[in-house]
């Protein structure tokens, strides 16, 4: 699932000798047998068991380098603390979000513009990267590797039982979610916001479709509001209350909810959707495993045709600026971007590929292949946000808000941009100061 960002002042705190020492400690070394060893600490904790696999394949067929994979849990925090003590991995795999920011804003990650593996990233994902980071960067930190999706699970032999079709547009959604309620045999959704965390992903996928790419930004430029743009998500937010399991007796409401019982209750067929990305599939499958879960895009743009899917890079490999061995480095990345290593990893984590090639993808990308073909897609919008906001909170309590759709709106939208400004002073700062030098 997508991971919240962190504010850069309470990331590190590195000192200028430490970064000045940077490029002279923690990088790969060479072991007895004259190979040097490459070190990558990963966060993807779950994908464990083949980044074990794909270690002992790399090891078995190369002499020269040799591969350590570690995905220990609480990886980020993990690196912070090894950052400060000067001891860098070699490569980190992270997610493209505020942490990947924060590293890159710290000088932590090198420029690898020359990796070879990169003329094979599609260029949305490369786009998605470059999106992330507080002011535009010369240079590439990261060579992505598999992404994730978000938009609405759907249970398909439910939809082709009933004969449903997948709506293009807000009003089609609200009519199939009306048509669903009113028959009373399953909720159209149902929705696990006890634990504030997921709310995110159906603001994710709905706003993505009605703001500006380059919101953040904007406001951090002084140039925009987040009240100018954020109302219409907000209202469909709530709009889509109506239609979760409080339609069903003996459920519980979606603020009582959590993520789990979300899961495993859409496993069971209790709804027809759960606004929700990839990464939750698993978790579904563990309910029911015979379940056949799609995905459609989130049908909240004006226009069908400019509907986009929200994908943010999953896995990226970043290099550590203290690596002395970039060229074993790379090739460590180009046999993790082996067509065959990388199809083994996404058939193993339903991942989406951020390479181009000929991938065979989880029948539950089927939906979207047209957007991710195309490159259709933008990043979460979270990722820019501070996790000192605390912004799965603020809509928590925006929905939960018992007064009139204007009124609940208006606070949240005003509580938004103030504590915009407030945990994002010294991004500001650096945007506008980017800004008047241009």
């Amino acid at each position: 699932m997508p991971t919240k960002p962190i504010t850069r002042r309470s990331m590190l705190g590195l000192s200028a000798a430490a970064l000045s020492s940077l490029m002279f400690a923690g990088c790969a070394s060479e072991g007895a047998d004259g190979a040097v060893e490459v070190e990558i600490v990963s966060y993807k904790q779950e994908a464990k068991s083949i980044f074990d696999q794909i270690q002992a394949d790399f090891n078995k067929t190369h002499d020269d380098v040799k591969l350590k994979i570690d995905s220990p849990a609480d990886a980020v925090t993990i690196m912070k603390t090894r950052f400060v003590r000067e001891n860098y991995p070699d490569v980190i795999g992270i997610g493209g979000d505020g942490d990947y920011a924060s590293f890159t804003d710290s000088d932590i990650l090198a420029n690898v513009s020359d990796c070879p593996a990169l003329e094979e990233v599609k260029p949305a994902y490369t786009d998605i990267l470059k999106s992330v980071t507080y002011i535009p960067m010369e240079g590439i930190y990261g060579v992505p590797y598999v992404a994730n999706a978000a938009g609405m699970l759907y249970n398909k032999d439910m939809f082709d039982e009933k004969g449903w079709p997948i709506p293009e547009t807000w009003d089609e959604l609200m009519d199939l979610c009306k048509e669903i309620k009113d028959e009373g045999q399953v909720a159209p959704f149902y929705l696990g916001y006890l634990d504030t965390w997921t709310i995110l992903s159906p603001w994710n996928s709905i706003a993505v479709n009605m703001v500006p790419s380059d919101l953040a930004r904007q406001v951090n430029a002084g140039k925009a509001k987040f009240a100018d743009y954020y109302a219409g998500p907000a209202r469909r937010m709530r709009e889509m209350l109506q239609y979760s399991q409080t339609c069903l007796p003996g459920e519980p409401g979606p603020f009582a909810a959590s993520y789990n019982d979300a899961c495993t209750s859409f496993a069971n067929g209790k709804s027809a959707m759960y606004p929700c990305g990839s990464f939750a599939v698993p978790q579904i499958l563990t309910g029911n495993p015979d379940i056949n879960v799609g995905m459609f895009a989130m049908p909240s743009a004006d226009n069908p045709a400019d509907r986009i899917v929200v994908s943010g890079v999953d896995l990226q490999w970043c290099v550590s600026a203290a690596c002395k061995h970039k060229d074993a480095v790379y090739e460590v990345i180009a046999y993790l971007s082996d067509p065959d290593n990388l199809q083994t990893y996404i058939s193993d984590q339903r991942a989406i590929p951020c390479l181009e090639g000929n991938f065979q993808l989880d029948p539950l990308f089927d939906g979207i292949q047209e957007f991710l073909d195309d490159g259709r897609v933008l990043d979460y919008l979270d990722h820019s946000y501070q996790s000192a906001m605390a912004v799965d909170a603020q809509l928590q309590t925006m929905l939960l808000d018992n007064r009139d759709d204007d009124t609940a709106i208006a606070t949240f939208l005003e509580k938004f941009d103030t504590d915009w400004q407030r945990y994002n002073r010294d991004v500001i700062r650096k945007v506008q100061e980017y800004e008047s030098q241009q």
